[in-house]
């Protein structure tokens, strides 16, 4: 379908970005105004620490940065995400994904 190439894409991102290279690579192929979800491991891509050599802080000037909460908080990382990043709950992640019926999973 034509209109499918006007669609914000959803990119879905699990592995950190110190252990694969698929953010980098999800970062370099996404359009702007598409949406990026960290989710399990890719969450620490978000934090203080990690968002400026994971190239997350340079990407939200094009790209919507959304971080499943759970995993954050599992990984220990409440409070260390960067601001601008957007924390969803389960439900905020099926939201998403109907919002944007086009996705990626970045593997």
């Amino acid at each position: 379908c034509p209109s499918d190439e006007n669609q914000a894409m959803l990119h879905i991102v699990n592995k950190s970005h110190a252990q694969t290279s698929s953010l980098q690579s999800c970062l370099r192929l996404a359009k702007a105004g598409s949406a990026l979800l960290l989710i399990e491991d890719a969450v620490y891509a978000a934090t203080k620490a990690g968002a400026a050599g994971s190239g997350i802080a340079e990407a939200m000037k094009q790209l919507k940065v959304y971080v499943l909460q759970p995993d954050v908080e599992a990984r220990g990382m409440a409070g260390k995400v960067i601001d601008g990043v957007a924390a969803v709950d389960y439900a905020g992640f099926v939201g998403l994904v109907a919002e944007h019926p086009n996705n990626q999973s970045w593997l």
